[in-house]
């Protein structure tokens, strides 16, 4: 049904993605100008996820891999044969085609691995703007920050995981005069405020994303056996709960895009497109020069083969500077029930190039399921005459896989155990443990076995009667039977602690511990 020649009614479509029909008149968004960014939008249940899957499905067969964030589950359905219920049938007739069942290469991926392959990032490639908002800083908050990471840049500590970072809080907590003398004034209170925000972002199982092995993006840009682009699916139902991760994370990405890829000018196709819905979480509270960023990056990152395609409900949604570069249109049905969504319908019919056939903001608010309003950009680059459009039917599955499915196709992914487990490299939790003589690497497996304080504090003190030093990362000599005595003596000692006033004597040894 769809690809670069499709037969529609006698017409051949070269190097377009057929979307739907108006009239007599195919509807097709054209390869060569798919970099210049779009927009689905529409009030929910008329359609917008089933627009999403007929556009991926097209790229992908295309030779064009995808990213999509699927907020339900529904887009997975992707990687099943279709049905070909007798709606769909219907509806492939009414376009002049025939429906055609068919499934696209999948790759699942989940933030927190149990959907799909870890994705991980390391804090220094988040960097300080979007960590900032991650963690919901104020500007003075924020400022420390950029301290921490220059200081980090100048002494070469790499910042991989939040570990790194917290080490590098208490680094700056510890060297306040020093640090405010040559860096600028950073107080106490600022480095509390952002360990808090660290502390409650572990809590939400953040940790999870931040370290190795970091993504490699061209992960992303792979093609099947047959040449079709592979559609890289990230599972964001559970992610969805914590909605400036999500942005952030989406917005790391576009921008670790924009870094990594050579310009390439205008290519025939894309190298890659990505789809993502819920875009109004992007833009929701960003301080402007988070804004200007997403907007120059927006605006040049076409130049590097690469499409963006915001979904949402509200064109409004998207500031105007971002909007007035998403080419090619699908409008779904708005409500016009209050004042905003009467503000909505009209701006979204006046960024159409306005069809003398018929009121385009009334069409709007008249549209039923599988209709919308269409305009992709031309041969020239302006865009067409607005369109009232049927839309066409999946060739996948139109619902979500069952946990059992999903499991399969990960266990035959091509990226299988790539990403899968975590490895902690030296980085500046070791480097600086190291500064204080401490064993880095005895603390952390301390802390790993024994879990929290009580851990630790065994670890320390069987280390100060008689421990040897590592011999690798997280691993000791074999000890004598007096240290393993020792040493039990004193982890048994810790859990026995429970009264808050043994809590806070055991707060105030490690302090003094680590301070030395």
């Amino acid at each position: 049904m769809q690809g670069d020649s499709q037969d529609l009614d006698g017409k051949i479509l070269d190097g377009k993605i057929l979307v739907g029909k108006s009239g007599a008149k195919p509807e097709a968004l054209t390869l060569r100008l798919a970099n210049r960014h779009g927009l689905v939008a529409g009030a929910t249940g008329t359609g917008k996820t089933v627009t999403l899957q007929v556009m991926v499905e097209g790229f992908s067969n295309a030779g064009v891999p995808v990213f999509a964030a699927d907020i339900k589950g529904d887009l997975s359905g992707l990687a099943a044969d279709g049905e070909a219920k007798p709606v769909f049938v219907k509806r492939a007739q009414e376009l002049g085609i025939t429906y055609e069942p068919d499934r696209f290469p999948t790759v699942f991926w989940d933030l927190f691995g149990d959907q799909g392959h870890p994705i991980r990032a390391t804090v220094i490639e988040m960097g300080p703007l979007l960590l900032a908002r991650l963690l919901e800083l104020n500007d003075t908050q924020e400022g420390v920050l950029n301290i921490a990471f220059r200081i980090a840049d100048d002494n070469q500590w790499p910042v991989l995981d939040l570990k790194d970072l917290r080490a590098l809080l208490l680094y700056l907590t510890e060297n306040l005069k020093e640090i405010s003398g040559t860096y600028g004034n950073v107080s106490a209170a600022s480095v509390g405020a952002i360990q808090r925000q660290l502390l409650m972002l572990e809590n939400q199982g953040a940790d999870r994303f931040f370290g190795e092995p970091a993504l490699d993006l061209n992960d992303f840009m792979k093609r099947d056996r047959d040449g079709r682009g592979i559609v890289n699916i990230l599972a964001a139902d559970k992610l969805m709960q914590r909605p400036r991760l999500y942005a952030s994370f989406l917005l790391w990405m576009l921008s670790e895009l924009f870094e990594q890829l050579p310009e390439v000018g205008d290519l025939d196709k894309p190298k890659l497109v990505f789809f993502f819905d819920e875009a109004h979480l992007l833009f929701d509270d960003a301080p402007k020069a988070l804004l200007d960023a997403v907007e120059q990056v927006v605006r040049l990152i076409r130049s590097k083969g690469v499409g963006v395609y915001f979904v949402t409900q509200n064109p409004l949604d998207v500031p105007e500077t971002v909007l007035g570069q998403l080419g090619n249109r699908v409008q779904h049905a708005l409500r016009a029930f209050t004042p905003r969504d009467q503000r909505a319908v009209k701006a979204a019919a006046e960024t159409f190039r306005q069809n003398p056939g018929f009121d385009v903001a009334k069409a709007i608010t008249e549209l039923g399921v599988g209709e919308a309003l269409v305009s992709f950009l031309e041969a020239k680059g302006t865009p067409s005459v607005v369109e009232r459009a049927l839309i066409a039917a999946p060739q996948g599955r139109v619902g979500p896989l069952t946990p059992a499915e999903r499991a399969d196709l990960i266990a035959k992914s091509p990226l299988r155990g790539k990403y899968d487990q975590a490895i902690d490299n030296e980085s500046a939790y070791e480097i600086l443990a190291k500064r204080k003589g401490l064993d880095a690497g005895g603390a952390e497996a301390a802390q790993e076995s024994e879990g929290g304080l009580t851990g630790m504090l065994g670890g320390l003190v069987g280390g100060m009667f008689g421990g040897k030093p590592a011999t690798g990362k997280g691993r000791r000599p074999p000890q004598s039977l007096a240290e393993q005595v020792i040493g039990n003596a004193a982890r048994s000692m810790a859990r026995t602690v429970g009264t808050q006033v043994g809590n806070a004597i055991l707060r105030n040894v490690l302090g003094g511990l680590m301070k030395r």
